[in-house]
């Protein structure tokens, strides 16, 4: 199972294809942050043959370039059209990812979007699990794509 390539692939393929937007990929990343501050983030739950979490965590300004490009007009603050965004944004790459899994013989159901916002939050992950986490960049700021499968 290779989650970088697929993680990579799926993202920007929704990017391209989504929001007309390109993603360029980073070098997946060592560690985590488990604090994020001035964000948004969107979590999908993975269930079937394994468990999985799918996240994607975007810096408040980048939130804002996405669904204003997503929506197709100016967004200037966050608020549920910015978290509705963002959480199909991250249901839709976690449901590419599940398709390319779902062809190397893993079976997952995905859960609906939950999306958490602030000034500060915290978002633990599954500690027994295999992980990868890749950053991203695109016209408007950066972001991060993480995927965990317990082992």
């Amino acid at each position: 199972m290779d989650l970088n390539k697929s993680i990579g692939n799926a993202t920007q393929e929704i990017f391209q294809t989504m929001l007309m937007m390109e993603a360029r990929p980073g070098q997946p990343l060592a560690k985590r942050d488990e604090v994020f501050a001035d964000s948004v983030s969107a979590i999908v739950g993975m269930a079937g043959t394994s468990k999985a979490t799918l996240a994607i965590h975007i810096p408040e300004p980048t939130a804002l370039v996405i669904t204003g490009s997503f929506l197709m007009m100016e967004v200037a603050e966050i608020d549920e059209d910015v978290k509705d965004a963002i959480g199909e944004l991250a249901n839709m790459v976690a449901g590419s990812v599940k398709a390319d899994l779902t062809e190397q013989g893993h079976d997952f159901k995905l859960s609906i979007p939950s999306v958490v916002c602030g000034a500060e939050y915290e978002i633990d992950c599954p500690r027994d699990s295999l992980g990868v986490i890749v950053p991203f960049s695109i016209d408007g700021g950066d972001f991060l794509v993480e995927f965990h499968v317990q082992k």
